[in-house]
């Protein structure tokens, strides 16, 4: 089995260590391609308005210039010698993609470019920050169920058009309570927000950030189940059309294009 790795924090990332642990027990052949620099909160971006440049850091290891959804393609179209990869990985991310996180995630856009390729993939993040900012991350908890969790849905198989996103609570690995396949949620709680600041000339710049309120989600949602100690896997998929609005304005803006009011 051939795997290809990336991630959105970089390659020098701890995460990007440990999700190359989860792939060798699946095989030797793995390869990883991911951005010289950290690219969270990147999404989908492609770099269209400057070349990309690729450097290699071993064998069988490559840095990007550019975003994860660049590394998966150019990895699968120039740098694995030909040979499409078998299996996607993306992360593991520093922090939590679950609720509306997947719309801004690097590390859920590598894992989509890949299924956009027909290529099974998942995106493995680790939770962090609910135990205090100060607590460190547990990443021997990604590392030590990862495999069982790949194992498993690669055993079982999924729709090509869908990828799985994972995300391990922060909890050490003896306090996972169980794992559960969860629905996107949606938090009740608006997190992300600008700081103004001053740097020293006087000039006023933004840091964005994320507050650390909780929202209180309906069970079986990705939310519930990480701020109750439980792994989540859920499947996502890349259309994002609300079909009840669409069957009901089909008999508002149907037919004939209607004209501007008088």
């Amino acid at each position: 089995m051939r795997i290809l790795c990336t991630n959105d924090d970089g390659i020098h990332a701890t995460g990007l260590a440990v999700l190359e642990k989860i792939a060798r027990t699946f095989s030797d052949d793995v390869w990883v391609i991911a951005p010289e620099v950290e690219h969270s909160g990147a999404s989908r971006a492609l770099t269209l308005t400057a070349p990309i440049r690729v450097r290699q850091a071993g064998p069988k290891r490559y840095a990007v210039s550019g975003t994860p959804t660049d590394c998966v393609l150019l990895g699968v179209e120039h740098l694995l010698e030909g040979v499409m990869p078998d299996l996607v990985l993306s992360g593991v991310n520093r922090g939590q993609n679950i609720a509306e996180d997947v719309t801004f995630s690097g590390t859920i856009a590598g894992a989509m470019q890949g299924m956009q390729f027909g290529i099974p993939a998942l995106a493995l993040s680790q939770a962090r920050g609910f135990r205090g900012e100060e607590a460190p991350i547990p990443w021997e908890t990604a590392e030590t169920y990862g495999p069982g969790v790949v194992g498993k849905l690669l055993e079982h198989g999924w729709p090509k058009d869908v990828l799985m996103n994972v995300n391990f609570p922060d909890v050490l690995p003896d306090q996972v309570k169980e794992v559960e396949v969860t629905t996107q949620g949606r938090r009740d709680q608006h997190i992300i927000y600008a700081d103004k600041r001053t740097d020293p000339r006087g000039n006023a710049y933004f840091w964005l950030g994320f507050r650390g309120n909780l929202s209180n989600p309906p069970e079986g949602t990705d939310l519930r189940a990480i701020y109750e100690g439980r792994i989540a896997v859920t499947p996502l998929h890349i259309d994002l059309t609300h079909m009840e609005t669409v069957h009901a304005l089909k008999g508002v803006l149907g037919g004939a294009p209607p004209k501007a009011p008088a």
